[in-house]
């Protein structure tokens, strides 16, 4: 790789409409991105490309008047100093903000590269090109904002904001509350069998972890392989199956780690399998609430649908232990 101050004139410029020439690429691939899910937003980057493509018309009008049309395969990877981002415009169903923050890290970079570049330019006409090129660059934070302000009407933006909701009740909050749901409700049964069938604090503890680790790995693998989010927008699977099982293993282990109680001490039993049922409580109006504040359902419905299931489950496992 080549130190910045060791360019010519000829390389920097190429690097430069090499440069353009990627970000404009960048900013159509957000803008397909975004398409489907924010298609004003997605307006806004297919604005920043053409934008873009005017930048690199003026460097190549440079490049040819001084160096003629043949140019130097030289691109930012090849020159140290500039940031090493990963591509995650590769990426399918990006958040709108995360799609902007990289925005504004290109716009950054750029600005930079075209000041520095600007003071070892020998030639006044490249030196001031690439001086007005750094404060185009500089001044696109602005123009993104007047564009947003333009084409994001506020009709628009709340119903950007409805889909960014649904997209972040999909990508998270369904596999976690999926999760949570199982851990919680289907590791009781076994649970409490074991507890009462025992009534050893540390045989049901190992009872109720291989329960719940069992369940997390089983829903985890479950939700990965459901879909791989291309058609639903649901995300990436090793996102959404990490979340749901990780959120299944604590939702079981949440009311398995009071049978820790050592079995030496007084009412040991009785005094673990209370505080587990208060857990176990606290669990299910836990998952009542977030289904009524995420999912829209009725606060009342999901605390009845949730503490039912829960306390069949708990009577079944307790008749089955202390059968």
């Amino acid at each position: 790789m080549k130190n910045f101050a060791d360019l010519t004139e000829r390389e920097v410029l190429a690097v430069a409409i090499s440069s353009e020439e990627e970000d404009s690429r960048i900013y159509m691939s957000f803008a397909e991105n975004l398409a489907e899910r924010y298609p004003d937003s997605a307006k806004i980057f297919e604005q920043m490309a053409e934008q873009e493509n005017g930048h690199r018309r003026l460097l190549l009008e440079m490049y040819e008047k001084r160096f003629g049309p043949n140019l130097p395969p030289i691109r930012r990877s090849n020159v140290k100093g500039f940031l090493r981002r990963r591509p995650i415009w590769l990426t399918k169903n990006l958040s709108l903000d995360t799609i902007r923050k990289e925005a504004e890290s290109m716009e950054f970079e750029a600005e930079r590269f075209y000041a520095k570049a600007a003071e070892q330019a020998q030639d006044v006409g490249v030196r001031k090109l690439l001086g007005d090129l750094a404060a185009l660059e500089r001044g696109h934070e602005t123009i993104a904002a007047q564009l947003t302000d333009t084409i994001l009407s506020p009709d628009v933006r709340a119903e950007e904001d409805r889909t960014r909701h649904r997209m972040f009740v999909l990508q998270y909050v369904q596999p976690g509350l999926a999760g949570l749901m199982d851990g919680s409700v289907s590791t009781l049964a076994p649970l409490f069998a074991a507890a009462f069938a025992t009534q050893h604090n540390w045989q049901t503890f190992l009872v109720g972890l291989a329960a719940s680790i069992g369940a997390g790995i089983s829903m985890g693998f479950a939700e990965a392989l459901s879909d791989d989010g291309s058609m639903t927008g649901r995300g990436s699977p090793w996102l959404r199956g990490i979340t749901c099982g990780l959120m299944t293993a604590l939702g079981g282990l949440g009311h398995t780690i009071p049978y820790l109680v050592p079995d030496a001490w007084p009412n040991a039993f009785w005094l673990a399998t209370s505080i587990a049922c208060i857990v176990v409580f606290f669990e299910l109006w836990a998952i009542a609430y977030i289904r009524a504040r995420y999912m829209d359902t009725p606060f009342l419905q999901a605390v009845f649908q949730i503490v039912l299931g829960g306390a069949i489950v708990l009577a079944v496992g307790v008749l089955i232990g202390g059968a």
